[in-house]
């Protein structure tokens, strides 16, 4: 307990400018004491003003006074110090990474707490003051920081308690009045409220953020499973489906060779009997010949024995020569046609399937395009499907271009034909994004998309384009537009032109017709969802009415 009250005595022995041991000690006129040095250093500071205060109860002198060492003080300082120095200590000294006390002298202890008033750290022993002393016990203690002295103004050498808001940086009181005067000032504390304050939302903004991202992440983690899942699927069952067409075509191959053999067993076993029936008959002859020839040798056969027989043709015997000798070349005709049939069906097939699969898109949608040459890089060629075109219309330019006729064009039947309304389908399905123009003269047209399942025989709203919820169409009259989809009829403004483009973003279930002409302008916009591929489509109201897939 001695040792503890020991180092309590230095306290009204410490300079509060310097918070050490006082040096060359001088009482100014209010009783206080400093260090010699650091009372002439904060006067000399001061002196601009001529104004002169005690750091301590800010009490003002005028003229300055003049300063004289305390003897007897100074006596008692270095017995004091001489104390501490022969004096042994158990506390905790500070480590490298420490916070040191600032009022230790000789070796300097961990700090236990700072100060934000006094700007000073304390060890445990130096620190009892704050938790004694009325007056310091207001100042606020916090853990022991390095950083202290950065709180202080280093051209005022004073506690900066104001924030700045036109400069961002914390000033004294004195900068408040010079340097940055006229600025918006606020506290520190102010401020620190302001900003923990923002502090706070911005945690709140960047944990919702986070949790999006997370929510995110999880998201497009179960994206990977689910393409790698229908991936697999789709290999998996593309492999069996192409494994029953090789299946398919090996049984159609052995079906037809056992065919070929079998019709080349029967021809030949009929050649054959021909040919043993052909063999007796020579024989036969032969002998005829034999028994003419000797007859024709005595004199006196004809006298004795009736004429021999005249050998005549059979009827029923075959004109072999008169028989070509090609037999299974018109199999083979068959078998190449059929060869050939599948060619285009594969090539084509695979087309398809080779722009699904490019066209597989399981982020978020692209951005719809802006100009026709964007637009145009998604331009998908169009044709026309012959097995849907009503009977009274007529195709020409390779499928592409379709004529509303007064006759009927001969189609044979097909279950895919629309019996009523003049209309057509294109061949080709469309998914992903794709783009075509449509080229129409004539009364009005038209231009629509719709599922293959769509009606075709009848004249009900289910088989006409926009009467049901399988198709969309913009109906293109000479000096308007409308829209028709489920019964539904919209009406749409918008420069008239002969040249529709039609966009198609499948995914996204975004539908597009845009009127082309020196400018391209959107005439409607459809948002849905689609379920299944889609068709173009072609609907030709009048006669001579005619549209072309540009």
């Amino acid at each position: 307990m001695a040792q503890k009250v020991a180092y309590l005595d230095q306290d009204p022995f410490s300079c509060s400018i310097c918070v050490d041991l006082l040096k060359d000690p001088a009482t100014i006129p209010c009783g206080h004491t400093y260090c010699m040095s650091c009372i002439k250093s904060q006067w000399d500071d001061e002196g601009k003003k001529k104004i002169y205060r005690c750091p301590q109860c800010r009490k003002t002198f005028r003229p300055r006074p003049v300063l004289e060492k305390n003897t007897t003080l100074a006596v008692l300082v270095e017995k004091l110090k001489t104390r501490l120095q022969d004096a042994p200590s158990d506390q905790c000294y500070s480590g490298p990474k420490d916070v040191t006390c600032d009022v230790c002298t000789v070796r300097k202890s961990k700090a236990t707490k700072s100060c934000v008033v006094c700007l000073v750290s304390y060890c445990e022993i130096h620190l009892q003051p704050h938790l004694e002393v009325a007056s310091l016990m207001k100042h606020k203690l916090v853990d022991p920081s390095k950083i202290l002295q950065e709180s202080r103004c280093p051209h005022h050498n004073e506690v900066m308690k104001l924030f700045c808001r036109s400069d961002q940086q914390c000033i004294c009181y004195l900068c408040s009045v010079e340097e940055h005067k006229g600025h918006d000032i606020v506290s520190v504390a102010a401020e620190r409220t302001e900003r923990k304050t923002e502090v706070k939302v911005n945690r709140v903004q960047i944990q919702q953020r986070l949790q999006d991202r997370q929510r995110h992440l999880k998201a497009l983690q179960q994206m990977v499973e689910g393409i790698n899942r229908s991936a697999d699927k789709a290999l998996e069952d593309s492999e069996k489906i192409f494994t029953d067409l090789m299946c398919l075509v090996e049984k159609v191959k052995c079906d037809v060779e056992q065919q070929i053999k079998s019709r080349q067993q029967t021809e030949v076993s009929r050649v054959k009997e021909l040919e043993e029936e052909l063999k007796q008959e020579i024989t036969e002859l032969k002998m005829k010949d034999t028994e003419v020839e000797q007859l024709s040798h005595t004199e006196d056969h004809f006298l004795h024995h009736p004429s021999p027989t005249v050998v005549s043709d059979p009827t029923n015997s075959p004109s072999i020569n008169n028989y070509p000798f090609r037999y299974f070349e018109d199999v083979m005709a068959a078998v190449s046609e059929l060869r050939d049939q599948l060619q285009d069906i594969l090539v084509e097939g695979g087309t398809n399937i080779s722009v699904t699969v490019t066209n597989v898109d399981v982020l978020l949608p692209q951005p719809e395009p802006k100009t026709r040459d964007e637009f145009l890089k998604y331009s998908r060629k169009i044709t026309l499907d012959p097995n849907t075109a009503h009977t009274l219309l007529l195709l020409s330019e390779g499928n592409r271009q379709v004529t509303r006729m007064s006759q009927d064009q001969g189609f044979a039947q097909h279950p895919d034909r629309f019996t009523d309304w003049w209309q057509v389908l294109s061949r080709e399905h469309l998914i992903g994004r794709c783009y075509w123009e449509v080229e129409w003269r004539g009364g009005e047209c038209g231009i629509a998309v719709a599922y293959k399942n769509i009606g075709r025989a009848g004249r009900s709203d289910e088989c006409r384009f926009g009467g049901n919820d399988k198709s969309w169409m913009l109906d293109c009259v000479t000096n308007k537009y409308q829209f028709y989809h489920n019964r539904i009829l919209t009406p749409v403004s918008g420069p008239c032109s002969s040249r529709v483009g039609v966009y198609l973003d499948h995914s996204a279930g975004i539908l597009s017709f845009y009127s082309i002409s020196s400018t391209m302008t959107l005439l409607h916009r459809v948002h849905t969802t689609f379920t299944q591929p889609l068709y173009a489509g072609l609907w030709l109201f009048y006669y001579k009415t005619t549209a072309e897939l540009c």
